[in-house]
């Protein structure tokens, strides 16, 4: 905890430390700390942090795992997957695997914005430096997707709907809410899309790095959860509530977002488009367990597929 005590943070609770008249000790930020974006303080048992070991273990998980945008095979594998067959279908092809870049690019430049709500709002020391780690992933993929995007021939169509999941997150009242919508349920439900693509997408740096994103929303996730665990650890009928009426709010927008085809992937869209059915059935059906296994009463969550 030496690291904390240099910070000017108190080891054991986190918080600033106050010296003997009572001025408090801003570490780094001095006199000029901003004020908290949120008036929400943990109230903690005095026996210290332990209900936050695991946000702490998915910190260091995430500086392990952590990777650069020149580890991936630039120069060595094609961008995407190279297409066959006459010059339209050679086009057509590009155009539908640019507008998945697109999308991904689109998503990742928002979670930055996300990302970097959490660290501000976050109360707590413990969930600051696992959101420092996750400020720093969302950069990378999207400078990543930036890199990718251009060598496959540049941006397609924004998704709509991405921007209305943003907003709805970003507009949340509560950090239970943001974190419950972000990590708990988006988080989790992008990675098996991100398996999707990798299996498409053999022999490309869209492989690996589909299957480096997965790694780590795998640790975005995992950490959303433990960090709402500690959130919720007091949770009243009252938050419940507010929880419930924001997954009524996303999932509508969730439901449109699989399941929208931009005119670049509108030809392939009407061939998948039971299976997406059925994929977003058993994506919002996860979602729901989740919340569940926070002790959340799921009973008001309207499941609702278009």
């Amino acid at each position: 905890m030496s690291s904390l005590r240099e910070a000017g943070l108190d080891g054991h609770t986190g918080k600033a430390r106050t010296g003997s008249r009572g001025r408090r000790y801003g570490g780094a930020w001095g006199d000029n700390a901003p004020a908290m974006a949120t008036g929400h303080l943990i109230e903690m048992k005095d026996e210290g942090r332990d209900a936050f070991a695991d946000v702490l273990r998915f910190y260091e998980l995430a500086k392990r795992r952590e990777w650069q945008v020149r580890d991936l095979p630039w120069g060595e594998l094609p961008p995407i997957p190279e297409a066959k067959g006459s010059p339209q279908s050679q086009a057509r092809r590009r155009d539908m695997w640019r507008s998945v870049l697109t999308q991904q690019l689109q998503a990742d430049m928002l979670a930055c914005d996300m990302a970097s709500q959490l660290l501000n709002m976050a109360p707590d020391v413990e969930a600051k430096l696992y959101y420092s780690t996750m400020v720093q992933d969302e950069s990378r993929h999207t400078e990543a997707w930036l890199k990718l995007v251009t060598e496959a021939g540049g941006t397609a169509e924004r998704d709509p709907h991405l921007d209305k999941l943003a907003k709805t997150t970003l507009d949340a009242d509560t950090l239970e809410e943001k974190v419950f919508l972000m990590q708990v349920f988006y988080e989790r439900l992008i990675i098996s899309r991100f398996r999707l693509i990798a299996r498409s997408a053999r022999g490309t740096v869209l492989e690996d790095l589909c299957g480096r994103l997965a790694t780590d929303d795998g640790i975005h996730h995992g950490a959303g959860m433990a960090y709402e665990r500690v959130l919720l650890q007091n949770l009243t009928k009252k938050m419940n509530q507010k929880l419930v009426d924001a997954a009524n709010r996303l999932l509508p927008v969730f439901a449109a977002h699989a399941l929208w085809r931009p005119r670049e992937r509108a030809w392939i869209g009407r061939a998948m488009e039971a299976r997406d059915v059925e994929r977003l059935r058993e994506d919002l059906e996860l979602g729901v367990r989740l919340a569940e296994s926070l002790g959340l009463d799921v009973s008001g969550v309207e499941l609702t597929i278009p």
